[in-house]
């Protein structure tokens, strides 16, 4: 049985999120996720908000493990959600897994919102 703090949650399959793209996980009052894939079995869970001004990340460039913020040109780090230097700040880091072809993310605190709904999350296009 799973507590608040090992709340996994299927989300997708790995391959509804495009190599070197990005897909959404609408979380209703919360923040959005962005789920990005920079390889073939890798996948990062960020908050779909770039520390800077709030641009949707999963609307940026994904090039080896960062992507680019769509609004001013922020580099985020896939695996950390640091801002890359000059720049300072950081995006919500989400732990993410890939099981036997399917994404799986940790979601301690939006577990109650998203569980409801994890049979078909609701994964849309960046």
């Amino acid at each position: 049985m799973a507590t608040a703090t090992e709340a996994w949650v299927r989300i997708c399959a790995l391959e509804d999120i495009p190599l070197l793209g990005a897909r959404v996980l609408e979380c209703g009052e919360g923040d959005n996720i962005a789920l990005f894939r920079p390889g073939p079995e890798r996948v990062f869970a960020l908050a779909d908000r770039c520390p800077h001004k709030g641009g949707p990340l999963s609307q940026g460039i994904v090039s080896g493990d960062t992507v680019t913020c769509p609004l001013h040109g922020w580099n985020i780090q896939l695996d950390s959600g640091q801002a890359c230097a000059p720049d300072v700040g950081c995006a919500r880091r989400y732990p993410a897994q890939v099981r036997d072809g399917e994404v799986w993310l940790s979601l301690s605190q939006h577990a109650d919102g998203i569980a409801a709904n994890a049979g078909v999350a609701a994964v849309a296009a960046a």
